[in-house]
């Protein structure tokens, strides 16, 4: 698998039956750490409308949601966000997911660096954050990948559907202008 085969892009009104079906295909491993869009897409008119609000978003720029899909067929093999993004700071938190047959293959790194480039380059962004739980090996290693630099261990920072407070590790990366 080449990871020139992929792309991150916006998301269409007519990938909806598409998220959907990636959403409902790795529901497990969604569930923990995104639950929320996991609920955003838990039927196909939640997904038609997650489309819309995500490219509001875009317009306003609030939050980037893209789909990190293969070039040959335009499936959608997984999803990058820059969320939390405060101007002021010129700061923002990379999200992202990949489907459970993607894993392990050099995509999600891949659409990380390519979401580098566009953070930096288009939006003037000079931190982006990455926030793991120590557990998620392929996060952990998806931020070292990219260059990424371990911070600090962030406290209760992240509470899953009805389950206790989770730490959370930063990783962070500057560009300095």
């Amino acid at each position: 698998m080449k990871t020139e085969n992929y792309i991150v892009d916006k998301l269409q009104p007519i990938d909806s039956n598409q998220l959907y079906q990636f959403m409902s295909d790795n529901k497990e491993r969604l569930k923990l750490f995104f639950p929320v869009t996991l609920e955003m897409n838990s039927s196909l008119e939640k997904t038609e409308a997650y489309i819309s609000i995500k490219n509001k978003e875009i317009e306003e720029k609030t939050n980037f949601t893209f789909a990190i899909r293969d070039k040959k067929n335009d499936q959608i093999g997984g999803l990058i966000i820059i969320k939390k993004i405060d101007w002021d700071k010129n700061q923002g938190e990379f999200a992202y997911c990949i489907g459970s047959e993607l894993e392990g293959k050099g995509v999600t790194s891949f659409a990380v660096k390519e979401m580098i480039n566009f953070a930096f380059e288009e939006l003037g962004l000079k931190t982006i954050q990455i926030i793991s739980h120590k557990t998620n090996f392929g996060s952990v290693k998806v931020a070292e990948n990219n260059g990424f630099v371990w911070q600090k261990t962030l406290q209760n920072e992240f509470t899953p559907t009805n389950e206790t407070p989770l730490d959370m590790e930063l990783y962070e990366l500057y560009i300095e202008k």
